[in-house]
């Protein structure tokens, strides 16, 4: 599918699950290890991939057929194949009170003691499925299907950077402050995104990330 005139969407399937989410990043792993020089970007999300070419690099030609000629070429690979297990990063947080104010009530919709739902919070690996909504800000695969939640029905106006959250099915986390919907636990000193940094982000698409409380050695 064509995405403008600049970038091609790799559509892999519609759901939000691990498997599908893991063919993405097998998929951007395979395009990475062969990339052409006019491939600009590789935007990974749950079950799409976005390839941005650059269409100065074939004047008087379609950049896009030039690169659906290339991407039909690409050596055929394990389509199931799991990418590189990407980064490990181990991330304090405070949970509840000032720095998680929606813990107990999330706490309460599981039918969880807030000392429990802490425990499972942090005895997950998560896996960073994609970035967006914010730079820096990493939707989480692996939360504990008993901490789901639905996002908060009026969104709050401001929700401090670092703040660890639950949105449906996935957990999080803000890089910023800023406005913000979901069901905030936590809160971290990590520096998500820092412009001066290289790379800016912190978390990448396929890297595992694991919460640890304040007070618990990483």
């Amino acid at each position: 599918m064509r995405l403008g005139e600049d970038a091609l969407l790799l559509r892999l399937g519609d759901a939000i699950d691990a498997d599908t989410n893991a063919r993405v990043h097998a998929l951007a792993a395979r395009i990475g290890a062969a990339r052409p020089s006019w491939l600009r970007d590789i935007v990974p999300a749950y079950a799409s991939l976005a390839l941005f070419v650059d269409a100065d690099a074939f004047p008087g030609d379609d950049p896009l057929a030039r690169a659906e000629t290339w991407l039909r070429a690409l050596p055929p690979g394990d389509a199931d194949a799991t990418a590189s297990r990407g980064k490990s990063h181990d991330i304090g947080v405070r949970y509840g009170g000032e720095s998680g104010p929606d813990l107990e009530a999330v706490a309460e919709h599981a039918g969880l003691e807030p000392r429990q739902l802490v425990e499972l919070h942090a005895a997950a690996e998560y896996r960073v499925a994609m970035l967006g909504f914010a730079p820096g800000f990493p939707y989480l695969l692996g939360l504990d299907p008993r901490l789901a939640m639905p996002r908060l029905s009026t969104p709050r106006l401001r929700v401090e950077a670092g703040s660890v959250g639950i949105g449906g099915a996935q957990a999080g986390i803000y890089p910023h402050p800023g406005p913000g919907g979901w069901r905030i636990i936590g809160r971290t000193d990590a520096v998500l995104f820092d412009p001066a940094r290289d790379p800016p982000s912190l978390l990448a698409p396929g890297d595992r990330v694991r919460f640890v409380p304040a007070g618990r050695p990483p």
